[in-house]
């Protein structure tokens, strides 16, 4: 009988043979922006009571957000909502049937990045 060798492999890519993709690291911001846009929901909800509330509360609420810590959070809310659209969009476009290879995900996905960007500054701009 012949011998049999067995190579013992990982039984899930890990990070020393599998490379991270463009398209996989998008798919993560994805999730990400989408969790994180829930503490703005309720700093955003938390003002609003506040505002509700009276003066003094609403004092407070109003400090934290025009603060440079609260300009800050909101920019970065306002990033994670843009790619957040862009990436939902590109996922419409992907269910379509569309688009699915990978030179054209993968522009899909840059243009996704630099888009929320272009976004974030025109609404900083504009706001």
């Amino acid at each position: 009988m012949a011998e049999v060798k067995r190579v013992q492999r990982p039984l899930s890519p890990h990070l020393q043979i599998y490379r991270p993709q463009l398209t996989s690291l998008t798919s993560i911001l994805t999730r990400i922006t989408g969790n994180a846009m829930f503490v703005t929901v309720i700093l955003i909800v938390w003002w609003l009571l506040a505002a509700a509330s009276g003066e003094g509360y609403f004092r407070v609420a109003n400090g934290v957000l025009t603060s440079w810590f609260g300009d800050l959070v909101l920019t970065l809310s306002a990033l994670g909502m843009w790619y957040h659209l862009l990436a939902g969009l590109r996922h419409l476009y992907f269910d379509s049937g569309r688009g699915l290879d990978i030179p054209t995900a993968e522009k899909l996905g840059i243009g996704c990045l630099v888009g929320s960007l272009v976004l974030t500054i025109l609404t900083v701009i504009l706001l």
